[in-house]
């Protein structure tokens, strides 16, 4: 009888952990979305070496980051996302992305 105490408590405690660990994964980064690209057209010589790359959670918020590749450097954007939009203006391959990430 003492046995079964003991079960029944670690089976509550292990429910509650459980619990605890679902809403962690709620939050925690899911999904994803990459794309390369030329920003510069197709008749550039510079080739696909840019990327817009998409990490949302469940509840598809998260952040979009971006890396354009260009002779003279390369610069890196982030952009915070909720509820799949942002409220920074997002370049057609960030879209892309997010969109990417959202059907997963």
């Amino acid at each position: 009888m003492h046995e079964t105490k003991e079960v029944e408590q670690y089976a509550k405690k292990m429910q509650i952990e459980m619990v605890k660990i679902g809403r962690k994964m709620q939050r925690s980064l899911q999904k994803t979305g990459f794309i390369r690209y030329n920003p510069f057209g197709k008749n550039d010589t510079g080739g696909n070496q840019s990327f817009s790359v998409a990490l949302l959670d469940n509840d598809d918020n998260g952040f979009v980051i971006s890396s354009m590749h260009a002779r003279e450097g390369t610069r890196v954007y982030a952009k915070q996302v909720k509820d799949g939009k942002s409220t920074n203006t997002l370049s057609a391959e960030e879209e892309e992305a997010i969109k990417k990430a959202m059907k997963e």
